[in-house]
């Protein structure tokens, strides 16, 4: 019983990746009218896989902060191959609650082209060989919206 069970620790160690996915940037962000008063935030997470192994991209759960204020949270499920040794790119697109950013602010950013502080916080789901793995990130950005 103790061998099978140390042929199914050793092949689970075998089918985690050696080195994390990397969130590496957002690019392209751009806001637009949304539903309502609400805009949309669209852009593209780029994402760098540096492991020699294939996977398969399973889920992307992320938390949007605009100012430390969490505003929008993305749960996407998706059924997407990741290359070895390769950068993938996940369109990200957001509604936007303007009752936690504030009406006032964010109309008066509309205009004049605020800047704000644009964290994402949350994990990507992966899986190589049918074991699926939770890779968090935490990445933050300053843009002009």
């Amino acid at each position: 019983m103790r061998f099978i069970i140390s042929i199914w620790v050793l092949s689970l160690a075998a089918c985690t990746p050696k080195e994390q996915v990397v969130l590496k940037s957002i690019e392209n962000l751009e806001l637009m009218p949304g539903k309502g008063i609400d805009p949309i935030l669209k852009g593209n997470a780029v994402f760098h896989n540096p492991n020699r192994m294939r996977m398969k991209l399973k889920e992307i759960e992320v938390d949007v902060f605009l100012d430390g204020k969490k505003s929008a949270r993305v749960d996407q499920q998706l059924n997407a191959l990741i290359k070895s040794k390769s950068d993938f790119t996940i369109p990200v697109e957001v509604q936007l609650s303007l009752e936690e950013i504030g009406l006032m602010n964010t109309l008066m950013s509309l205009i004049g082209g605020k800047k704000y502080e644009v964290q994402f916080v949350g994990h990507v789901r992966v899986s190589n060989k049918g074991i699926p793995f939770n890779i968090p990130f935490n990445y933050k950005r300053t843009v002009k919206l």
